[in-house]
């Protein structure tokens, strides 16, 4: 299944479930992308004493997961993307709108 994902929240706890859920399709053998939105593109790096964000979302390219971080929202930061959360568009979040089979958003 194509499953892409959403995610709209650095609230740690919030952020490491949605990561642990990409981690899970991929190793189950699913298709998945995330779309970093809002305050949610500053996930990388992202480290709690409980819910290490980075650590999941690390994994989860490691396992080849793709990222995406709006632009728009990096730039309002004054942030980049990056290697791994590469700077994109709101069309390529309704490219994976219209690529996955089920969407979720965290």
């Amino acid at each position: 299944m194509k499953i892409g994902i959403i995610i709209e929240t650095k609230e740690p706890e919030k952020a490491w479930n949605a990561f642990r859920f990409a981690v899970t399709a991929k190793k189950q053998n699913h298709e998945v992308k995330v779309f970093l939105m809002g305050e949610a593109v500053e996930c990388e790096g992202l480290t709690h004493e409980k819910y290490n964000v980075d650590e999941q979302l690390k994994t989860f390219a490691s396992l080849g997961g793709e990222i995406f971080a709006c632009g728009t929202c990096l730039k309002s930061r004054q942030k980049e993307g990056t290697d791994t959360c590469p700077m994109s568009t709101m069309l390529d979040c309704l490219k994976i709108v219209e690529w996955a089979d089920k969407m979720v958003t965290f």
